[in-house]
Order: C-alpha cells, then structure tokens, then sequence
C-alpha cells in the first residue's frame, strides 16, 4: 500500500508540473485530478465542464481521446519499465454522452510490455451511475 500511495504522489507531481502554466494543447487537461496509481495503473477524475464539450453539450470525443493518451501515459510511467513511449495507435469507441456537471472517472491499465511495444486501456465511466462513456486503446513505442 505504501508503494502504491509513493506512486500516486509521484503521478500527481508529475501532472502538476505537466499541466501547471501550460499555455498548450495540455492546458484543456487542469480540471482532471490524479486520484491514484501505481503497478500500470493509473485512476483520474474529472468534471465535466462547458470548454470539454462539443456542440451538442456533451464530452467532446476529442477530449476523451486525449483523456484516453494522458491518462493511459501516466499508468505506463508507474510499470517497471517506467518508459513513456510515443504513441502508435488511439482508439476509442464511444458508449455513452457525458453531459455538463456529471463526474467521470477514467481508469487506465497497462495489458503488457514488450521490448519495444507497450499496450494500454482505459475506460472512462459516470462517477454516479457507474455506465461506461468511452474505452480506449493505447499502444506506444519504447524507443
């Protein structure tokens, strides 16, 4: 437990300094919180707010894509290998809406490392009810 609770300090640092006066692309990521992580694994939270949406009010698919690289990067930086990598290949396959004011959590896990490749998902649900919003796919190169 205290390794996992060491992990999740080191995410939440490391996303501060990520997204802390960050005039960029990452600058739509400060409303997401590191709940935890550790062992490939990394949990995020996030309000979903009126500059997350698209036209019609609702998470904004580009945004859970972004959700789906950021988040699964942090859960990769908590494996043994400890490798960011370059993105590969993005996927996600959009379940639900997510409207204005609802909570989600996006749960990242690493599936495998190899000596080049490394594998992620990542689910992004409804803190309240719990239904699934987006899965995600994340493969990286180990350079």
């Amino acid at each position: 437990m205290a390794a996992r609770n060491g992990a999740t300090k080191l995410l939440q640092s490391m996303w501060k300094l990520i997204i802390e006066d960050y005039k960029g692309f990452d600058r739509c990521m400060k409303e997401v919180l590191i709940i935890s992580g550790g062992n490939g694994k990394c949990v995020a939270e996030m309000k979903v707010e009126e500059q997350h949406t698209n036209k019609g009010g609702t998470l904004h698919g580009g945004l859970s894509a972004s959700l789906v690289d950021m988040v699964s990067t942090l859960a990769l930086l908590t494996h043994e290998r400890q490798a960011p990598g370059v993105s590969v290949n993005i996927g996600v396959s959009y379940l639900k809406a997510a409207k204005i004011g609802e909570e989600i959590v996006i749960e990242a896990s690493t599936s495998k490392v190899g000596k080049t490749l490394a594998f992620l998902t990542v689910d992004i649900r409804n803190k309240a009810t719990g239904d699934l919003i987006a899965q995600g796919t994340h493969t990286k190169y180990l350079g």
